[in-house]
């Protein structure tokens, strides 16, 4: 049973990201994700400005006049959303948690998907393979996967990026859209295989979520610190600038890795902090993809 606060937080969800969809980022979903190629629509007669090579020959030899055949796009995708569950999706200093972030992300793309008569689905990953919701169509079905990302109750803490996108791999014949939603704290060489292996089959877009208190730890002296996929407890003294510098090191060496191993698998990836509104950080990732399918 569902508690009333849940409830109205996915209510709440579903109206923002509903409205959201439908006044920026319909058109942008489907021009940016197209179809998986054109299928047959219709024969009608040749008219003044038509393309000669579409001109179906035989149709033209019974009737005596010239036919053409008319093609539409094969609309229908899949779009998986690959949502990490691990522990350090529990954080958040400013204005939602990361898992908070993450089902409103999933929401405002499974609605675009929905929209455009695409079906979603939904992984949810820990250290292990948490949950799988096979890919539908509707609004029901969208307002399912933004329950299951709030509500459901994972049973591991760490992270294994390697294990979802495997799993991916095996499972996903067809081509898809694969939105891998994380803070990607896993060390980048763990799924920089899998990661190209995946994108070659698939087109895999990475949202990297991330909070402002994890680069800006206050001076506060004294504190302690516990990571939120091993449980370990470790005291630190924020006021030591020595310790400060390490600490933001350490953390920039992870983005560049972890930026490296995108470009290196030609992944697209989106950076989105919980303390910032999504819509600018979505909208200039579909103004980049527009430029880039314009370009080819």
């Amino acid at each position: 049973m569902l508690s009333a606060d849940l409830i109205n937080k996915i209510r709440r969800i579903e109206i923002r990201t509903r409205h959201l969809v439908n006044d920026s980022f319909a058109g942008d979903y489907h021009s940016v994700f197209k179809g998986q190629g054109m299928e047959f629509e219709e024969v009608r007669p040749y008219q003044f400005g038509d393309e000669v090579r579409t001109i179906d020959w035989n149709v033209t030899a019974r009737m005596g006049y010239p036919y053409i055949k008319r093609y539409k796009e094969e609309r229908e995708l899949t779009v998986l959303l690959v949502v990490d569950a691990s522990g350090s999706s529990n954080f958040g200093s400013v204005n939602r948690f990361k898992r908070e972030l993450a089902a409103e992300l999933a929401a405002v793309l499974s609605f675009a998907a929905t929209n455009n008569n695409d079906k979603v689905g939904l992984l949810l990953f820990t250290d292990r393979i948490e949950l799988v919701v096979l890919p539908r169509k509707g609004r029901r079905h969208v307002v399912r996967v933004i329950r299951e990302l709030l509500a459901f109750e994972p049973q591991g803490r760490g992270t294994n990026l390697k294990l979802a996108l495997d799993t991916i791999n095996q499972t996903l014949k067809r081509r898809s859209i694969v939105f891998l939603i994380s803070d990607f704290l896993a060390p980048p060489e763990s799924y920089e295989r899998a990661l190209f292996i995946t994108n070659r089959r698939h087109d895999v877009i990475a949202l990297d979520l991330h909070d402002p208190l994890e680069t800006n730890i206050a001076d506060v002296g004294l504190l302690v610190l516990e990571d939120a996929e091993s449980g370990e407890l470790v005291w630190v003294d924020t006021s030591n600038s020595a310790w400060r510098a390490a600490h933001v090191a350490h953390l920039a060496e992870l983005q560049t890795a972890k930026q490296d191993n995108f470009n290196r698998a030609s992944v697209d990836s989106i950076n989105i902090n919980t303390a910032q509104d999504y819509v600018t950080a979505l909208t200039v990732f579909f103004q980049r993809r527009t430029k880039k399918l314009g370009r080819r």
